[in-house]
């Protein structure tokens, strides 16, 4: 089988996987990510293929979505990879991506690193943050439930990994938490000068949110 063939079956296999998941973490991000990712790679000196089969199958199962297990999304892909006779190489690669690419509130240690793993971590981070970043936190924010803002809960910073994983805080909350810390967590020249209009459009959105709540506007 040759690269598009695989590409072209594992974007059906995704689309298949994620039909009916959370509007926020659904079909579209994957596509989303995936333009990132291919847009990301024109600039770095990385495996192409991998940055692909890494941005397509990052997030196949969701820990999220699976009672925080982290084993089932890179198992999921090593066994779809293993089906379709993929290197064992590329599918070791593709699984280490998917298991160091989540924020997990920040201080999560990489245990992996490589330019493939970078590109894809970026195109992923660039999804949360800006307008769609934005438009993805008050739609999990409902998915769960949450309050949009609550003056009396103030954002916990530097939290563990159990912690994040735990938090059912404002959305609100989140923008401190997460989406306002990855501008500075960019690994890549190209993702660093897109986070920065990504991350001014946040700052201005939540200008206008307090004026908003305050009625000064």
């Amino acid at each position: 089988m040759n690269t598009s063939e695989l590409i072209n079956k594992t974007i059906l296999f995704v689309k298949q996987q994620l039909e009916n998941a959370e509007g926020g973490h659904d079909w579209f991000h994957i596509e989303r990510v995936y333009k990132n990712a291919l847009l990301i790679a024109k600039n770095e000196n990385c495996d192409r293929t991998i940055v692909q089969l890494g941005a397509l199958l990052h997030d196949i199962a969701d820990s999220k979505f699976h009672n925080g297990d982290e084993s089932i999304g890179p198992k999921t892909a090593r066994e779809f990879l293993t089906a379709n006779e993929v290197d064992e190489s590329v599918i070791q690669h593709v699984a280490k991506i998917i298991e160091n690419i989540s924020f997990k509130g920040g201080n999560f240690e990489k245990n992996f690193h490589s330019i493939e793993l970078d590109v894809v971590q970026d195109a992923d981070r660039l999804d949360a943050i800006g307008a769609i970043g934005v438009a993805r936190a008050f739609n999990y924010g409902g998915f769960k439930n949450r309050a949009l803002y609550n003056p009396e809960i103030a954002p916990i910073l530097n939290m563990s990994k159990e912690e994040y994983k735990k938090s059912t805080a404002p959305t609100i909350n989140h923008f401190y938490e997460k989406l306002l810390l990855l501008k500075d967590k960019m690994n890549t020249q190209t993702g660093k000068k897109i986070a920065e209009e990504r991350h001014r459009f946040m700052e201005l959105f939540l200008a206008q949110f307090y004026a908003e709540w305050e009625g000064e506007k």
